[in-house]
């Protein structure tokens, strides 16, 4: 794999490491800010709302930019964000600064996956999005735990002046390492508008606005349910948040390689996977040994679907990926709200706290359904130009 792949992880670790070390040191933020901690969550939203807006917006307004510069502007404004936030003097201006932080996230990724499936032959495009990605998972991993705990230490500011240090560095490495890329073919927001108009690319959001809805369904009240039901301590939580992280590190690497071997089944099996798993998992619950094994494949069987559906994105977008793979990150997050709210809609309903996971389970049937449907489409395509 090409040395210029880690400038990219490097990268990805920041914006994971951002993206959630806020769950972690939240309550040291309330305490600081003076608020309750239902309302410095807004601190979480304003990050997810910025990805939403940013990932469309920011790649439609760089769409003539060469990608080595998309990606350097993105993560100085990445890093920006992140020094503002750092140096909030109140919650109004840190929830408008995690929405600046939060902005380039949907549009780096976007444009690193087309970077990344650039610098490579065909056969092995979703493995280097993969690569990529691995910077992401892996920030589930170290990147939180360690965050947390410097939050908890010294103080949840300098977690993420650390993760402007980290900024810097992803800057310094993507100048260095990445290849020059020219401005691309015959840039047009009109050209990559158009490949909206592809139902497959429809389709594909869906999955994984569904599918990777069910994973959210479940980690979104995970420290609950691994407290109140399979017995663990608080301070154990972090430890096996850290075991989900590295199922999710797994199922990147194993996603992406099943991405450029066969897809479709690839992804079959994936979703049916975790619909299985989140299904086990109001069961396994209930123990400490189950509940500490199942939060392992949760992360293993969702985050195999994150490389194949980048993979399956780009491919249905034609020759205007950029757009469509920004879009993806936006599709993210939004899976990330629909689980949160509709797990939280159940334990409110008093179904208890592992009832989410039953959610998580028939979110990803349906994005399953959603993926048979689109596979359809594949095949009457082929049989289309097959008699042509």
């Amino acid at each position: 794999m090409p040395i210029a792949l880690l400038a990219l992880a490097i990268a990805a670790f920041g914006i994971g490491t951002t993206e959630f070390v806020m769950m972690g040191v939240l309550p040291q933020a309330a305490a600081d800010f003076g608020v309750s901690i239902p309302s410095a969550g807004y601190l979480i939203s304003g990050y997810a709302l910025g990805v939403v807006v940013g990932a469309p917006l920011l790649t439609a307004a760089a769409v003539r930019l060469p990608r080595k510069t998309m990606l350097l502007a993105m993560m100085g404004l990445f890093t920006l964000g992140n020094v503002l936030f750092a140096f909030s003097p109140n919650q109004e201006f840190g929830v408008a600064f995690r929405f600046v932080a939060g902005l380039p996230h949907g549009a780096f990724f976007g444009a690193g996956a087309v970077v990344a499936s650039s610098l490579v032959e065909k056969g092995n495009r979703a493995k280097a999005v993969s690569m990529m990605f691995m910077g992401l998972t892996l920030a589930n991993v170290v990147g939180v735990p360690l965050g947390t705990l410097l939050g908890q230490r010294v103080g949840w500011r300098a977690t993420f002046l650390v993760v402007s240090l980290i900024g810097l560095v992803a800057i310094a490495a993507i100048a260095k390492l990445v290849p020059h890329q020219g401005r691309p073919e015959n840039p047009s927001l009109r050209g990559e508008l158009d490949a909206f108009r592809r139902p497959q690319v429809w389709l594909a959001l869906a999955i994984v606005t569904f599918g990777l809805g069910g994973v959210f369904a479940c980690l979104s009240y995970i420290a609950p349910m691994l407290t109140d039901i399979a017995g663990y301590s608080p301070g154990h939580v972090t430890v096996l948040l850290s075991l989900a992280g590295v199922g999710m590190t797994i199922g990147n690497y194993v996603g992406g390689r099943l991405a450029d071997k066969r897809l479709m089944p690839s992804l079959y099996i994936s979703l049916l996977a975790l619909a299985s798993v989140l299904g086990i998992f109001t069961i396994t619950a209930q123990g400490k040994v189950g509940a500490a094994i199942t939060i392992f494949f949760v992360g293993l069987a969702g985050f195999m679907i994150g490389p194949m559906m980048q993979a399956r994105i780009m491919e249905k977008a034609g020759g205007t990926p950029s757009l469509v793979s920004a879009a993806v990150q936006s599709a993210f997050n939004i899976a990330n709200s629909i689980g949160a709210y509709l797990g939280g809609l159940v334990i409110a309903g008093g179904l208890g706290l592992v009832a989410p996971n039953w959610v998580g389970a028939l979110l990803a049937v349906f994005g399953l359904s959603i993926a048979v449907v689109s596979g359809g489409l594949d095949k009457r395509e082929e049989r289309q130009l097959a008699l042509a």
